[in-house]
């Protein structure tokens, strides 16, 4: 069971910051290869999913995992709030439509956990429907792992209190950042243990594991990222496609 003020948000004291610096420029070259394996193979693919409070580093987590990968074999995509059309479909169409095709890695910031997450603390749904969306997003993933030959990867950036009301606060003082401030976020953030409550809901619900990244110091949680990616990528055994007499 997880329990997500049990789990630190910094890292173990093993880790060095300067040498898993050096070590993250390894693992992107290394992605950024096996990225084109799987572009080249065109025979699975890769969904990777971030979810973290506001200011636990989705973004960053995203530029910096796949900094080396050519744009043509990833693409991400961010979940806001739903449009007049998204409204209109089922809760989680607006995930299966920029599921990942054979070749891709896709990467949701944010994702189809939303359902479960901002609708369950502003109570936008009542709990019969949050248990069956929860076995609807188990579906749905099981659905892309056998079906569609889709790795899915998921991370909860695990960002402490104390650190996301200091990154918050640096939108505002920080000119350069100022574009990503959003006078609700302060809001969101009151609201801490309701989504940490229906987070390890998720957490805990769900079929396919989460990995959760200590995300308070970026320079572990990129590293944490990089080699999970890494690592998933190997294991899925992608094999780049040479010609008969080159065999």
């Amino acid at each position: 069971m997880i329990r997500l003020s049990k789990i630190s948000t910094v890292p173990s004291k093993k880790f060095n910051k300067e040498k898993c610096k050096a070590k993250l420029d390894e693992l992107r070259a290394e992605i950024k290869d096996l990225q084109t394996d799987l572009f080249a193979e065109n025979k699975q693919s890769l969904l990777v999913v971030f979810q973290g409070m506001d200011a636990s580093g989705k973004d960053g987590s995203t530029r910096s995992t796949f900094k080396e990968c050519s744009p043509l074999g990833v693409r991400a995509f961010g979940f806001g709030k739903p449009t007049e059309a998204e409204f209109e479909q089922d809760f989680i169409w607006r995930a299966h439509k920029i599921a990942p095709p054979k070749g891709m890695i896709h990467v949701f910031n944010r994702s189809h956990y939303e359902d479960i997450l901002i609708q369950r603390v502003h109570k936008w749904i009542d709990e019969k429907t949050v248990d069956f969306r929860m076995d609807a997003i188990n579906h749905f993933e099981e659905l892309l792992t056998k079906e569609a030959n889709t790795r899915v990867l998921k991370f909860y950036l695990h960002i402490s209190r104390k650190n996301q009301v200091y990154k918050l606060n640096q939108r505002i003082i920080q000119a350069e950042d100022n574009w990503k401030h959003n006078p609700n976020d302060k809001e969101e953030a009151k609201l801490w243990d309701d989504y940490m409550e229906c987070y390890e809901f998720a957490l805990n619900q769900s079929d396919i594991p989460w990995n959760i990244v200590p995300a308070d110091k970026k320079w572990y949680r990129n590293y944490f990222i990089a080699k999970t990616v890494r690592d998933t990528l190997l294991d899925m055994k992608i094999k780049r496609p040479v010609l008969e007499q080159q065999k």
